[in-house]
């Protein structure tokens, strides 16, 4: 197979992210990433068009010209219950983004202005491939992903999705490959802490259980989204016009978790800045968060019908140790021994529990846009 320069523009609710791969061949799910010509980062997506103009100019330029692109992969966090699976964009999968967006507002919106500069850059010549973050959870089962509400909700579409897909399945089958486990007997947890957080339970290599839901508003408190809370609250507030549909929208998404419990941006580093400053408001918003933490995990490896490894990955679980060891301090019901020098020291991926643990406990850099570029390389060879 000739190889494919692969752009992948990966929009999402606080950062925008691209990379260029050049590859030969698909790797499996547990490589390493190969083949990384150019790697970009921004804060919002707004000027995607001149940041992607880097790749053939200017003094990061490693191509020629916009015509040495041959795919382009975008990361999808919701396309509703009709899209799961990898597909080519067209105009009528662009109308079911735009269909779904108030359900993922902080993502879809986001995606869909990255995917019209990439075709304002280059138009119909290139495939344009979105890949979707519910698709790895497709594989929970029955039990896991529908509600306790009425029937009726499962055939309206209404049950768990789950989101942060692609990060859960690299990080999954890295961890087996790291420890040298057969993806099929190994039982993990894998925790998502960005921005936006997320668990996952896998086993044998396929999504049993995850903690985000219809939405990605669902599940443990994140920097500014509140997780879940009991829907009495809501009705509450909304009942003694306290708030409005649309207001109540945004205090959950954007005046929540980290950031409404201690006044500050929600950023990590921030909270534990203010900790460390003395502000005890600070304090109860992190040990809210790893309360929750420590619950989701354990009703995680309770999904996954126990726990090998324990997977942190994204900006907070690869670069907060402090997180890290509160949390495995936590859980040492489990068998999680964490080894504090190693876990304080530590940079990059690597493992970080003690001789003594029952339990792998690894840090793993998240590679959404190297998963995506695989997708894009079977969806536009078959191979």
């Amino acid at each position: 197979m000739a190889g494919l320069n692969v752009l992948v523009v990966n929009a999402g609710s606080s950062s925008f992210k691209a990379s260029l791969f050049a590859l030969e061949q698909r790797a499996d799910d547990g490589d390493e990433p190969s083949g990384l010509l150019w790697k970009r980062s921004a804060d919002s997506p707004a000027d995607v068009e001149e940041l992607i103009s880097t790749i053939w100019t200017g003094k990061t330029k490693v191509l020629q010209s916009a015509e040495d692109i041959d795919v382009v992969g975008h990361r999808v966090v919701f396309g509703g219950a009709e899209l799961f699976e990898s597909t080519r964009i067209d105009d009528g999968v662009r109308s079911q983004l735009a269909r779904v967006e108030e359900y993922a507002p902080a993502h879809n919106a986001a995606a869909l202005k990255a995917i019209e500069a990439s075709m304002r850059i280059f138009g119909e010549r290139v495939p344009q491939i979105a890949v979707f973050d519910t698709a790895f959870h497709r594989t929970m089962p029955e039990n896991a992903y529908t509600y306790a509400g009425p029937y009726v909700w499962l055939e309206q579409g209404i049950r768990r999705f789950g989101f942060h897909g692609l990060s859960h399945r690299y990080s999954a089958h890295r961890a087996a490959r790291m420890v040298s486990s057969p993806a099929s007997d190994f039982r993990v947890v894998t925790c998502h802490l960005g921005s936006g957080c997320s668990l996952a339970a896998v086993r044998g290599g396929r999504s049993v259980d995850t903690t985000m839901g219809f939405t990605p508003l669902d599940g443990i408190p994140m920097a500014r989204r509140s997780g879940a809370v009991d829907p009495g609250i809501l009705l509450h507030l909304l009942r003694h016009g306290v708030h409005t549909i649309d207001s109540l929208d945004h205090l959950l998404n954007h005046d929540s978790g980290l950031a409404g419990l201690s006044g500050t941006s929600g950023d990590m580093r921030e909270v534990l800045s203010a900790i460390d400053a003395g502000d005890k408001r600070s304090k109860l918003a992190l040990d809210v968060f790893v309360h929750h933490l420590c619950q989701g995990i354990a009703s995680m490896a309770a999904s996954a019908g126990g726990i090998d490894a324990l997977v942190f990955t994204g900006g907070v679980g690869e670069n907060a140790p402090r997180v890290r060891l509160a949390v495995c301090e936590r859980l040492k019901f489990l068998g999680v021994v964490v080894n504090s020098t190693l876990n304080a020291s530590h940079a990059g991926e690597g493992i970080v529990s003690d001789q003594s643990s029952n339990v792998s406990v690894i840090v793993i850099p998240a590679e959404e846009n190297w998963i995506i570029a695989q997708e894009c390389l079977l969806a536009t060879t078959g191979r």
